[in-house]
């Protein structure tokens, strides 16, 4: 290098300004030989030429488009490299990745909108999979009352990657289910016993297809389908009195694993 003045080339800091790469990534490229300057002041400031920069601007190029160190280096300056060949390939591992990232852009579309609504069927489709009587606007009233819970983001994480088949599914083992508490409350079974013990604990598996359901959990929701009006007529109009029978084999079968359903709280 010879000595020169700050007019024949531009500075470190001046070249990391235009090409938005740090200095430090500058002084490793030079140490490493990748893209040197070409001069140096008599105080030992190093200075870019217009070759130089250009050079660097092809590392920044090259480098953005995934290449490593290396292999910039060999397209830079080895004559046997093929410079087409090299690139074909890299933009086809470019596609690639783009790819994967309009698959993730479209899942987080999908997380978003399950966060913002429950449910990412069509009324339709809600209709035809969960009956003529279900309210299209639940999931709604659901996110207005629970939308800060992490019950609420865990539901709309499994909300947002089931297909309408895989909510039928779930619709199927609901309405299975309801029908065996109707059958279990008919043949008499009696809270704390080992059949009532078996319909409490397929409830809690069922029901976790939305979220995990603790027992203490289930504690509360036995209270609320006996006091909420809403959910007190889906189960009595299975069974009349079913949403206390169902509250009460539910509280049996928590004292039996050592939880007072009298100050169970959500949990």
């Amino acid at each position: 290098m010879s000595d020169a003045t700050a007019a024949d080339g531009l500075t470190v800091g001046q070249v990391s300004a235009r090409l938005g790469v740090t200095v430090r990534a500058l002084h490793h490229w030079d140490e490493t030989g990748l893209a040197r300057p070409s001069l140096r002041t008599a105080a030992g400031y190093r200075l870019y030429t217009a070759g130089d920069v250009e050079r660097l601007h092809r590392v920044v190029v090259y480098r953005e488009l995934g290449l490593g160190l290396d292999r910039i280096g060999a397209l830079l300056d080895d004559p046997a490299t093929d410079v087409p060949g090299a690139l074909r390939a890299q933009r086809g591992q470019l596609t690639e990745r783009i790819e994967r990232l309009q698959q993730l852009s479209a899942g987080l579309d999908r997380m978003i909108e399950a966060h913002e609504r429950g449910l990412l069927l069509t009324a339709e489709q809600q209709a035809a999979i969960f009956g003529p009587r279900w309210d299209p606007e639940g999931p709604a009233q659901a996110r207005r009352r629970y939308g800060g819970t992490t019950q609420w983001r865990q539901y709309a994480e499994r909300a947002a990657s089931r297909v309408p088949e895989e909510w039928q599914a779930v619709a199927d083992a609901m309405a299975e289910l309801d029908r065996a508490l109707g059958d279990g409350m008919d043949a008499g079974v009696a809270p704390g016993s080992p059949e009532a013990g078996r319909l409490v604990e397929r409830h809690r598996e069922v029901f976790s297809s939305y979220f995990p359901l603790t027992r203490e959990m289930q504690v509360c929701l036995g209270r609320m389908y006996e006091a909420d009006p809403g959910f007190a007529a889906h189960y009595d109009g299975i069974r009349e009195g079913l949403a206390t029978w169902f509250r009460h084999i539910v509280d049996a079968d928590a004292r039996a694993h050592g939880i007072d359903p009298d100050t169970a709280t959500w949990q």
